[in-house]
């Protein structure tokens, strides 16, 4: 059995050291000093360890289970999610106007990977449903806003986002679930979807799903989707629940993780349901969630990784194998802990350094969301669209293989489901897979976003890694341990771009080859600009004999070792990009 710690010292450094958020000219940022946002994250991460954690294990035991058509989950789940309501939790960063508490989304996202980090699949029941609000609070009529988003902002009712069919995953030209207009103007639509996570459960009074159909006079692909509010139970109008609607669960699929969430079937028997937005222009009222949600799944991956990485370095601490290489560290013992071994001491370092690094950088991107969304900074939108699929698809792959690591540090013993670390990997594998595959969100990274308005946002980008090694080239340790690495990782960032803007033309394929490499390249060039910020601020910390000298110097260190261990895969990756298409697309498909 794992034990849970929210990293509340870590993201308060991230919030005010690095980001400085309290003197950001963000509206909302001027309340988030150090005292009001510790208060915060101290209560959510209390609420993460005492209540979530210790159903974690629970919830992948007893998975969820259909019942006579109702979605029944785990033991402590419901009283769980009572206290998560009550305690305003999903309100956090929600629209006051309809009940929230009006915070930043910074604060959202940085409790959130305290939920995450403690029950991944706990927390999606809530997550799902502000991905749902969001896309209605920017594409919804008033009636709609109104009927549905405070009880959705208090997670009386919960939401959901169906888009893939049997037949249909990432190509959603090609779904078949249809929506005829009625006289009274809803919509009835029948069809049939699957993977939908949270699709129904006992938590809540109602599900509002929000469908993905094809209305007649469309067209064909993508050009004639429309997106549908499709509520579990109807709404009257003076807010009451009504008849339930023709919509059922057709089974819960079995799943290699996350069984405490209910991944459903979704039926739709001519469901009645209402246009979101505007009519045959679905994809984009429901990319308003899926952009929230690509970033969510990203803190899902590093979240999960720092539950494991916890339960790693406190059993290396504690398991007792072999001698160190050099002076016994427990002469009185029968062996020395495993942590004094370089190889352990490997394995720990690239999960902390990844972890924190990746914080970072969600919680950076965090703050460039507040900037578009709050000061209508139109640089901050660009910068964090390109960085999305970096942080969905990088963070997540980074998020399983930490969680791996973690695992193999226990030895036999993490092999083991007791231990909880089978559990760890199983659940964070979903990470690189759901709300776009990380291939998809490569090609959308290399095919769209790099030469989106013109190549200003990957310019931006390269421009802030440019200013950060310029601030401060003046300091002989940062120079040569942060500024150096980062500048030939950046070279090499460039030197890819500049190959699929030369060759993507002449040969597709060459770029899509290359574009795995391009997301991992980016994301360690992103986490390397994260760490030099850091260290910065570390040391400015301690320049200042701020206390705990022991972190900061942790910091540093953890910082030198992704600089020197971890960047450098830049170089790897530039070469198979390089390497072009031929290698790739060489063998005959019949011989594979």
């Amino acid at each position: 059995m794992t034990t849970y710690t929210a990293p509340v010292r870590d993201i308060q450094f991230v919030l005010h050291d690095v980001l400085n958020v309290s003197a950001q000219p963000v509206p909302g940022y001027e309340d988030l000093d150090r005292d009001f946002t510790q208060a915060v994250l101290e209560a959510a991460g209390k609420l993460a360890a005492e209540i979530l954690a210790p159903l974690n294990a629970v919830g992948d035991r007893q998975g969820c289970r259909l019942e006579n058509g109702v979605v029944r989950t785990p033991e402590g789940f419901k009283a769980a999610f009572d206290a998560m309501r009550e305690g305003g939790w999903t309100a956090l960063d929600c629209d006051p106007e309809y009940g929230g508490q009006g915070m930043p989304y910074v604060m959202g996202l940085s409790a959130g990977e305290f939920f995450s980090g403690a029950n991944m699949a706990f927390a999606m029941y809530q997550g799902l449903t502000h991905g749902a609000y969001s896309a209605i609070h920017v594409h919804g009529t008033e009636q709609q806003k109104a009927a549905y988003l405070p009880r959705m902002v208090s997670c009386e009712w919960t939401g959901t986002m169906n888009l893939t069919e049997p037949h249909a995953g990432t190509d959603l030209g090609l779904l078949r679930t249809r929506a005829e207009p009625q006289a009274d103007g809803s919509y009835r639509i029948t069809g049939q979807k699957i993977f939908i996570s949270a699709g129904d459960h006992d938590m809540a009074e109602n599900v509002i799903h929000l469908v993905l159909a094809k209305a007649p006079g469309g067209g064909e692909g993508t050009r004639g989707i429309s997106l549908f509010i499709v509520p579990k139970f109807l709404v009257n109008p003076d807010g009451s629940l009504g008849e339930r609607n023709a919509l059922s669960v057709g089974k819960i699929e079995e799943k290699m993780g996350i069984h405490g969430n209910a991944t459903c079937v979704m039926n739709y028997d001519g469901a009645q349901g209402w246009l979101l937005g505007e009519l045959h222009k679905g994809m984009k009222a429901m990319f308003t969630m899926m952009n929230e949600a690509r970033i969510g799944v990203g803190l899902q991956g590093y979240a999960v990784a720092e539950a494991a990485y916890q339960a790693a370095a406190a059993y290396a601490r504690d398991r007792l194998q072999g001698r160190a290489a050099t002076a016994e560290a427990n002469p009185s013992g029968p062996a020395d802990p495993l942590i004094v071994h370089p190889d352990i001491r490997r394995n720990l370092m690239d999960q902390k350094s990844f972890v924190e690094g990746a914080r970072a950088l969600a919680t950076w991107c965090a703050s460039l969301i507040d900037r578009s969304h709050r000061a209508q900074d139109a640089e901050a939108e660009g910068l964090v669209s390109l960085l999305t699929p970096v942080v969905k698809g990088f963070l997540t792959d980074k998020g399983f293989e930490t969680a791996v690591q973690a695992q193999q540090v226990f030895g036999g013993h993490g092999y083991i489901e007791e231990q909880g670390m089978s559990q760890f990997v199983r659940d964070t594998r979903i990470a690189m897979i759901y709300e776009g595959a990380n291939g998809v969100q490569a090609l959308d990274l290399v095919g769209r976003k790099l030469a989106a308005e013109g190549g200003r946002p990957i310019m931006a980008f390269f421009e802030a890694v440019k200013a950060d090694i310029k601030a401060h080239e003046g300091d002989d340790d940062l120079r040569a341990s942060f500024c150096e690495p980062l500048k030939a990782a950046s070279k090499d960032l460039q030197a890819a771009a500049m190959f699929f803007m030369e060759q993507g033309m002449k040969d597709p394929d060459a770029a899509l080859a290359g574009s795995y490499d391009f997301m991992h390249l980016f994301g360690h060039v992103a986490l390397g600009l994260m760490w030099l910020r850091m260290a910065a601020a570390a040391q400015a910390a301690l320049a200042e004999g701020r206390t705990e000298q022991d972190f900061y110097h942790a910091k540093l260190a953890t910082g030198r070792y992704y600089m020197a261990r971890q960047l450098p895969a830049t170089a790897m990756h530039l070469a198979r990009i390089r390497s072009g298409a031929r290698p790739v697309m060489a063998l005959d498909a019949a011989l594979f």
